[in-house]
This record gives C-alpha cells, sequence and structure tokens, in this order.
C-alpha cells in the first residue's frame, strides 16, 4: 500500500496528459533540459573562469618574487 504500481503511475500520466496537453508537456521538456544545458555551461565557464583567475595570481607573485631578487642582488 505504501509504494504505487506502475498502473497508479500510468494513470497520472494520463491525467496530466489530458490537463496541459502533449504538446506543452513536450515545450516544457525541451524548456528544461535546456535550462539544464545552460545551467551546465555557466558552471563549466565559471570554473574556468576561476583557474583561470587562479593562474594569474600565482603568475603575478611569481613576478613579485623575481623583482625582489633583483632589487635585493643590487
Amino acid at each position: 500500500m505504501g509504494s504505487l504500481s506502475i498502473w497508479h503511475w500510468l494513470i497520472v500520466l494520463v491525467i496530466v496528459a489530458l490537463v496541459f496537453g502533449t504538446k506543452k508537456l513536450r515545450n516544457m521538456g525541451s524548456d528544461l533540459g535546456g535550462a539544464v544545458k545552460g545551467f551546465k555551461e555557466g558552471m563549466r565557464d565559471s570554473e574556468a573562469e576561476e583557474a583561470a583567475r587562479k593562474e594569474q595570481i600565482a603568475r603575478n607573485q611569481a613576478v613579485d618574487v623575481e623583482a625582489r631578487e633583483r632589487t635585493e642582488h643590487r
């Protein structure tokens, strides 16, 4: 009694299709897929920007160390 059988899910699916219509459900599915794809691309871009920022900071620190070493030797 606690779990739903396949027949319960089929009835729910039929009711949802009748209420929203199959065309609207297809549009909602493609919109949801596009949103997930956009989110993943945004996360990937964010991670790439963060890695580039950390690399730039490391380069700047290396240049600062080299500059200090040169001024100390003079």
